[in-house]
């Protein structure tokens, strides 16, 4: 079985969000479109709830699992968490959005237990401009690269968020760094979601230039169908990809995915709070896994690329 929109997108991709918290405190954090000023800690999903909402999406065609946060790795039942999902039948990938602090002394019971690869936030190897920018010690955060690297998490993705005036001019020394560590480099386009619009056109620098520098000395370029049609940039000994921001035709028309907020609410698009469908509350009524199964029927039928709105 697999769920389509009505305008005839797939439903492939489930992130859920374990977690609200983090240890780290980017003012660019989007944080999965979630409502920065409610308080979820009381209906943070146990281990066996985050299972069973996995369960059922796989059973509906859902292929591939990200698990975010907040910072994912915050829960002391991390490893609990991915051995339940990575082995449910006809997953075939289960994933993992960090800031990469948190890693490197779990890195190879990650992979053990099942996760097969996760993207880490680094918006700069400069470790002034990385404390700035985070809060955190660019240290810990390179420290759990080589670990994710070494532990055989692949692909290990570099998540850079290009900020005008702040890091634009280091993308050339995080191709380097890539390259060398064996990582996949991701530059983002700054997203208005959960940000001022004071901050938003101070830092929003639109990607195009970097595109253009990418196309002339790659050996190959590539679309991601059902990744938003993204383009990957191969140049020699290292792949660049780049992420457009959500309000253009592309990320819209090919979205295939849908979202667990850490309250246990069905979120069909990061750019609003109005259409959310709570999955925990039945749940924890004890609905059963029809009952269940319909919530996310109707969630993704909620969904519509945002740009159309």
């Amino acid at each position: 079985m697999m769920l389509k929109d009505l305008y005839g997108r797939p439903l492939l991709n489930l992130r859920i969000a374990l977690t609200k918290p983090c240890n780290l405190h980017c003012s660019y954090c989007h944080g999965e479109g979630e409502d920065r000023n409610t308080e979820t800690s009381a209906l943070e999903m146990t281990c066996e709830e985050i299972v069973r909402i996995c369960r059922i999406a796989v059973g509906l065609g859902v292929s591939r699992v990200k698990l975010t946060g907040g910072e994912p790795l915050l829960r002391k039942d991390i490893l609990q968490i991915v051995k339940g999902i990575a082995s449910l039948p006809g997953l075939e990938e289960l994933s993992m959005t960090t800031n990469g602090t948190l890693i490197a002394p779990i890195a190879k019971e990650l992979c053990a237990n099942g996760l097969k690869r996760v993207n880490i936030s680094l918006p700069t190897i400069d470790g002034e401009t990385y404390c700035k920018l985070t809060g955190g010690r660019l240290e810990d955060v390179l420290e759990g690269v080589k670990a994710a690297v070494d532990a055989g998490l692949n692909p290990v993705k570099l998540n850079m968020l290009i900020l005008r005036g702040v890091n634009d001019y280091q993308v050339p020394q995080m191709i380097d760094f890539a390259r060398e560590t064996g990582a996949i480099l991701q530059l983002i386009e700054l997203e208005s979601v959960n940000i001022s619009s004071e901050y938003y056109s101070t830092y929003h620098k639109p990607l195009g230039e970097y595109e253009e520098m990418l196309r002339q000395k790659a050996l190959k370029v590539e679309n991601r169908r059902f990744m938003q049609n993204r383009r990957i940039y191969h140049l020699p000994g290292v792949k660049v990809e780049i992420v457009q921001p959500i309000e253009n035709t592309d990320f819209c028309q090919n979205c295939t995915r849908l979202r667990v907020t850490s309250d246990g609410k069905l979120k069909p698009c990061l750019m609003r709070n109005d259409n959310t469908v709570d999955i925990l509350t039945p749940m924890r009524k004890g609905a059963k896994d029809e009952e269940l199964m319909a919530l996310f029927k109707l969630a993704n039928q909620k969904r519509q690329p945002y740009n159309k709105l």
